[in-house]
């Protein structure tokens, strides 16, 4: 697995315990299966590698007030979150580890890069990989790898190209977008160092035993 420091003193590095796999969880309060905070909690016993919080929907006013719930429940089963777009809400709240589209990342003005351990963002080309590393990204999503209702209509680019992500960055990259028990071990085998899931950790309860079959 290829990781930075500053990845490694984020993450959980281990992923969750009893399957091999890496899972990062980024939320969708839209397909939450039940009251989302209370999703937020299964979530977070489960103990993945982190929590994203994308909700980008949302005004920022709004998304910091959820935010700040989720990281307080992520704080209390010592899980990692993970802010999304917002940074300012981050930086209030005292988050230190935010994702951000590449285009924002590439415009981050320097001191408030420095507000962060962690800076990840998503990429959909090798070029992008390449561009969001020299950005200072400590981490990349790559996606999407397979067919997902979240793009419904969109091909997917498949592992050919989550390879190609993987053998050019020296970053840690997590393939995105229509992963599942059944097919999380093939992104491994492609170079990815784990894997992200949204509908599978918004749509389901007993997240525990689901994240077990990840091996």
């Amino acid at each position: 697995m290829k990781e930075n420091s500053q990845n490694h003193k984020y993450f959980h590095t281990s992923g969750h315990a009893g399957a091999s796999i890496p899972v990062l969880c980024i939320t969708n309060r839209h397909l939450a299966v039940q009251d989302y905070m209370e999703q937020i909690r299964q979530i977070a016993k489960a103990g993945p590698q982190a929590v994203i919080v994308r909700e980008k929907d949302l005004p920022q006013a709004a998304y910091e007030q959820l935010a700040a719930q989720v990281f307080a429940i992520c704080t209390q089963y010592h899980v990692p979150c993970i802010l999304h777009t917002y940074t300012q809400a981050a930086i209030r709240l005292g988050v230190k580890a935010l994702h951000l589209p590449l285009r924002e990342l590439l415009s981050l003005p320097k001191d408030y890069k420095q507000q962060f351990t962690v800076i990840g963002s998503s990429v959909h080309s090798v070029e992008e990989a390449m561009q969001a590393q020299a950005a200072g990204a400590a981490y990349l999503l790559a996606g999407h790898i397979f067919a997902t209702d979240c793009k419904p209509g969109v091909p997917p680019r498949g592992l050919a190209f989550l390879q190609e992500v993987c053998q050019a960055s020296s970053l840690p990259v997590y393939a995105l977008g229509g992963i599942h028990a059944g097919n999380a071990m093939a992104c491994i085998r492609a170079g990815a160092a784990g894997v992200c899931v949204m509908s599978e950790c918004m749509r389901n309860q007993d997240l525990s035993q689901r994240f077990r079959a990840y091996v």
